[in-house]
């Protein structure tokens, strides 16, 4: 409890910084027009432009870039924020811009507390550690090679799922729930590619671990994907007596834990049964570990493995989602892409991941649903001052880019609302028109992770089962909240088993 001296003097600090707040504000909006700052709306004392802020983040963007132009100043709180929602302007920041542009904001929370204090992949500022970071994502995590070592892993959880979804569907049309199965398949495929541990299905490898697994891993989505208003508001945290911190410091020592139990394991039946480097990611780290130890820290392998957790998953298993629903509501798409499959793999053997990229059709389907319901961006942040669009940009500014906005722009896209695979027929992806992953040097590193996964699944999916809507009505496409774009309407459908299941499951 308070005392009435103490709570006076909380309440003079508060009165001050406000006052101090709106001072800045008000000689800012009069240097605008000599700053040459983006258009920006209306802003209110102390929060900014919080109050425009709405769950749809992405399309609340969009309006402002509608009704202010490509490229828009906004103050949530007392961090400053540039959105672009222009192609050109896109290219302009990961060309000309992209080193000034390549840092990350470092006051989130989750990132100090869980992120390893702003050290991991993709929160780490451009530096002589990022590249270090990147080099080991490039060459022992996502080359092709160690990607192909674990080939083997990926189709036997796309099999268990073929398996689950054929359970009651070999007769007539069953009824099926697909985010909890899709999800549970790539918590699978990373985990065993990662440690060797399946924790879903009847065969997981420790029921107790994996309910831990699961508990910290979606509690770490829930701050994730929140917005602290303490964030952006750093004068809220007297307020709120620091007890959203408190809930993010334990949830990162819990995590911590979590993660070094897994490498302490792992070393130890490296080297009790004499296990080969490649078996899991880890051993392989570990063996790394042995020769360069300075570069291949167990901190280090944490932060890969968090990344690998949390970027990997949702973001894979969500898509899958969205191109199903996309088959379901436009099944001449889904026959054109059977008959690619029928033609090109057969009804003998199950689509192998080498055929993924025999397949141009599926490639556009995926394409054209990542055009339309890609997850958003990770923020960038300038180290320096630079020009955006014709406008100055100071530094310490934390720049956005919607691509949700550009992937659906009238002047880069033919009929953007429209799902048309077509569209990328002769490979029309574009750099900086369609950006699903990002672009320049802090692009998403695990893009041919991804590319495997959603290829393999939507193709084995589609080859294996007869899908239809579980009724007349198109499948609800609105999206829900959250950085990694889900539907707002989990996908519910119906499926038979396809003859090739008798075999391929045999």
């Amino acid at each position: 409890m308070l005392s009435t001296k103490e709570l006076m003097d909380s309440l003079f600090i508060c009165t001050s910084l406000s006052l101090i707040f709106i001072l800045s504000l008000t000689v800012k909006f009069l240097c605008r027009s000599k700053q040459h700052l983006p258009p920006s709306p209306p802003t209110l004392p102390i929060i900014g432009h919080l109050y425009l802020l709405t769950p749809l983040l992405h399309r609340t963007f969009h309006k402002l870039s509608q009704k202010y132009g490509p490229v828009v100043s906004l103050w949530l709180g007392s961090r400053r924020v540039v959105l672009v929602s222009s192609s050109s302007v896109a290219e302009e920041c990961f060309t000309r811009n992209d080193i000034v542009l390549a840092n990350r904001p470092r006051f989130m929370l989750t990132g100090k507390h869980i992120g390893y204090n702003y050290t991991t992949m993709v929160e780490s500022p451009y530096g002589d550690h990022w590249r270090n970071l990147r080099r080991i994502g490039a060459t022992d995590i996502y080359s092709t090679g160690r990607l192909n070592m674990f080939s083997s892993f990926r189709k036997e959880e796309v099999k268990q799922l073929l398996f689950r979804l054929s359970q009651n569907s070999h007769e007539d049309f069953a009824k099926v729930a697909m985010r909890n199965m899709l999800s549970e398949m790539t918590f699978n495929i990373i985990m065993t590619m990662v440690a060797g541990k399946r924790y879903y299905g009847d065969d997981s490898t420790d029921k107790e671990e994996a309910k831990q697994f699961i508990d910290l891993i979606t509690k770490a989505f829930e701050y994730g994907g929140a917005t602290n208003p303490s964030d952006f508001v750093p004068i809220l945290k007297w307020f709120s007596g620091g007890g959203y911190e408190k809930e993010v410091i334990e949830l990162g020592k819990r995590m911590d834990a979590f993660l070094q139990g897994l490498i302490d394991e792992q070393n130890l039946s490296r080297t009790t049964s004499h296990q080969s480097k490649g078996s899991t990611m880890i051993h392989h780290l570990l063996f790394m570990q042995e020769s360069e130890p300075e570069y291949y820290t167990d901190e280090i392998i944490k932060g890969h493995i968090l990344v690998m957790l949390l970027a990997g998953t949702d973001t894979s298993s969500l898509t899958i989602e969205w191109v199903m629903s996309n088959l379901l509501n436009h099944p001449e798409v889904l026959e054109r892409a059977r008959a690619e499959l029928d033609t090109k793999v057969g009804q003998e053997r199950l689509l192998d991941e080498p055929d993924i990229f025999k397949l141009p059709y599926l490639q556009s389907i995926i394409s054209e649903t990542l055009r339309l319901y890609s997850p958003a961006l990770v923020p960038h942040y300038s180290s320096d001052d630079c020009t955006i669009g014709g406008f100055n940009v100071p530094r310490d500014t934390m720049v956005m880019i919607n691509a949700w906005a550009i992937h659906r722009d009238p002047k880069v896209w033919d009929d953007p609302e429209s799902f048309k695979p077509e569209r990328f027929a002769n490979g029309g992806e574009e750099p900086y028109k369609f950006m699903p992953f990002g672009q320049g040097r802090r692009a998403c590193p695990g893009i041919p992770l991804a590319q495997r996964v959603i290829g393999l699944t939507v193709g084995s999916l589609i080859q294996c089962f007869e899908w239809e809507r579980v009724s007349e009505m198109k499948v609800d496409m609105s999206e829900g909240k959250g950085l990694t774009m889900p539907k707002a309407v989990p996908l519910e459908a119906l499926c038979k088993a396809r003859p090739i299941l008798n075999k391929v499951l045999s």
